[in-house]
């Protein structure tokens, strides 16, 4: 099995609701999202909403795509999986774990390869 399906392989066994700590033992916060990779994932498009046009296409234009970060790391989030993880230690209440960066799963929790400072948080 590559690194690859052993992150996927990971993923899989994480659900919404677990309890998320990281490398130092401090409790990140609880998981919010489970995006399995997509090897295929295409990079976001940014939208060109037209300052003229109906409600209904500025509201979609302005709708937040999961993961609300910067389009090279949303991209490199979509391809190789990711969770949202909701938290108090960061201004935006939420913080995005790669899947490269989740070491473990065990007794229900999701125990971090990182310290909570090296997440990306969500913007």
């Amino acid at each position: 099995m590559d690194q690859q399906d052993e992150q996927q392989a990971t993923i899989s066994r994480i659900t919404t609701g677990m309890p998320v700590i990281d490398s130092t033992g401090t409790e990140v916060g609880t998981v919010d999202l489970v995006q399995r990779g997509d090897p295929n994932a295409v990079t976001v498009q940014t939208s060109t909403a037209d300052p003229g046009s109906s409600l209904d296409e500025l509201i979609e234009a302005t709708a937040v795509e999961e993961p609300d970060v910067p389009a090279d790391l949303a991209a490199r989030l979509l391809h190789s999986g990711y969770l949202k993880v909701s938290t108090e230690l960061t201004r935006t209440g939420a913080v995005y774990v790669p899947a490269d960066r989740i070491g473990s799963v065990a007794d229900g929790r999701v125990l971090l390869a990182v310290g909570v400072a090296d997440l990306p948080p969500e913007e």
